[in-house]
């Protein structure tokens, strides 16, 4: 007579949904961390990789409209400053170029990348009024507010019941 065994061991059984989703999920991560635009890659510029979009400030004072860019290692005469319908547009390339020799080697490296970052500038710019400054890596745009848009500012009382 054959003697037959009760085990506690875990059968193969199909997947559950649960674990289908988790392993579909963990795939699209892993696609999604291939691609480099998944994260940002402008300080890489310093270092003379490729880049994508140049990080910037833009601030607003009483009489105009101020934006910063930063853009290390990049020639101002890469750098092209645009405004059209609303829309100041800068846009860049970064050429890097390394040569070494040594005794036993010779290495030489170019890799280029482009950039270009837009922004709506409100209805209160003056479109004829814009400049842009270049200065040891950081573009400076100022845009002129249209004199009506320039308010005198006025103290409001405040009252006691």
């Amino acid at each position: 007579m054959a003697k037959t065994e009760v085990t506690n061991a875990p059968q193969a059984s199909p997947a559950r949904p649960r674990d289908i989703f988790s392993a579909m999920r963990d795939e699209m991560d892993r696609l999604f961390e291939r691609f480099e635009f998944a994260r940002p890659r402008w300080p890489a510029l310093a270092r003379g990789e490729d880049i994508t979009v140049p990080e910037i400030d833009v601030r607003e004072n009483t009489n105009s409209i101020v934006v910063d860019a930063e853009l290390p290692g990049v020639d101002e005469k890469d750098v092209s400053v645009t405004l059209a319908n609303g829309v100041l547009t800068i846009k860049g390339e970064k050429k890097h170029e390394k040569e070494e020799k040594g005794d036993n080697y010779y290495l030489a490296e170019r890799s280029f990348g482009s950039f270009a970052r837009s922004i709506r500038l409100p209805d209160t710019v003056d479109e004829n009024k814009v400049e842009a400054k270049f200065d040891k890596g950081v573009l400076k745009v100022t845009a002129a507010k249209k004199p009506e848009a320039i308010k005198a500012e006025r103290k409001i009382e405040i009252r006691k019941p």
